[in-house]
């Protein structure tokens, strides 16, 4: 992100790899968003199956392989071919680095994130191929169905964790109800989002995918009204974890007005997917998890309450300060990255200590 901001300025070098523009969206998805995925997927994944984790050389030659796909894709003008070729071979490899846990715990649930992992990979190979001058129009529906993935996983991850950290917090307050939603609610949400997912990919910028972006947006917001999110609005960690989810609702319903030509440009609904919802749901799962999973107590420190009004400010520069500011369209694209990369600066800065050290129980981890 800061050397986007560079760029935008003319600060720095131009990255002629297919593009400035295409660079960074790849980057910000391939890269930033998969570094992410990675870390929960790792780490959730032998508590699904109790299977041991990953760590040792497999943990380490997947971080060289993730930051070999980073450096290659900085060189990319110079060796496009081995660029690719290094790019693409995380996701397969976090694939099987996974998958075969899952699928010996008979874990049926969780059957579907190596595909997912594989879509990705896919979605990031129509990306190069692009670039690499062997089609002219695949780039854009990498990037979409990049897009559309991750926001398939922060739907289906949110709805499990955030009820379930909901529920957990209000037992401990002595509220008598838990934050559960009718169960055909939670049954059409991932349907409703795989129709949205597969009209923006085919049929993007139209009706179709207006109507559907409308639709999942409708039912992921009926999903939320049963999660309680104003009886835990005074708990940072949880409250981000809504937030999050309600940005990807916002963005699906930005998506529908611009499909459907009565709202902003496709370009600040995509941001309000990315920028808010990844962005805030990924420092949101990062703040909690991190807490969790050293025996520390869930208790948001000031760190992460910077870090929360950092990424929330750079969403809504990055969507209604666009709008509303067009004319300090560079000034207000300035800001919102500085904030945006501000706030994983202020959580590394607060949290290093927690991730370095030992569980403070004194468990393995």
């Amino acid at each position: 992100m800061l050397l986007w901001i560079t760029v935008l300025n003319g600060w720095g070098p131009t990255h002629a790899w297919a593009g400035s523009t295409l660079w960074h969206s790849h980057e910000m998805i391939f890269g930033f968003c998969t570094a992410a995925i990675a870390g929960f997927l790792l780490t959730s994944v032998p508590v699904w199956t109790g299977t041991p984790a990953v760590n040792g050389p497999r943990l380490g030659a997947l971080v060289v392989l993730w930051l070999a796909g980073r450096t290659a894709m900085l060189v990319a003008d110079c060796a496009p071919i081995s660029s690719a070729i290094v790019d693409f071979a995380f996701l397969p490899a976090l694939a099987a680095a996974i998958g075969p846990a899952i699928y010996r715990a008979g874990a049926r649930r969780n059957f579907g994130f190596p595909l997912v992992l594989l879509a990705l990979a896919c979605a990031n190979a129509l990306v190069h191929v692009e670039a690499l001058g062997l089609r002219a129009d695949t780039a854009a529906i990498g990037l979409r169905a990049g897009v559309d993935l991750v926001a398939l996983l922060v739907v289906v991850i949110g709805g499990r964790i955030v009820p379930s950290f909901t529920t957990s917090a209000l037992r401990r307050t002595g509220v008598g109800y838990d934050a559960q939603t009718p169960a055909w609610v939670e049954q059409a949400a991932v349907p409703g989002f795989l129709l949205f997912a597969a009209a923006d990919v085919v049929l993007p910028a139209s009706p179709w995918s207006g109507v559907a972006a409308a639709l999942s947006a409708a039912v992921l917001a009926a999903r939320m009204a049963g999660w309680r999110s104003l009886r835990v609005l005074r708990d940072p960690l949880l409250r981000s974890l809504h937030l999050g989810h309600a940005w990807i609702v916002v963005g699906l319903a930005s998506l529908a007005a611009s499909d459907l030509g009565v709202g902003a440009s496709r370009s600040l609904a995509v941001h309000a997917l990315t920028a808010g919802g990844f962005g805030t749901m990924i420092l949101a799962v990062m703040t909690r998890v991190a807490l969790g999973h050293t025996g520390r107590p869930l208790v948001a420190p000031p760190s992460a309450r910077v870090a929360y009004v950092l990424v929330t400010s750079a969403a809504l520069l990055r969507t209604a300060g666009i709008a509303a500011l067009p004319k300090a369209h560079l000034l207000v694209l300035t800001l919102a990255g500085a904030f945006w990369s501000g706030a994983f600066a202020v959580f590394l800065a607060g949290y290093a200590q927690v991730l370095l050290q030992p569980r403070v129980d004194g468990k393995p981890g």
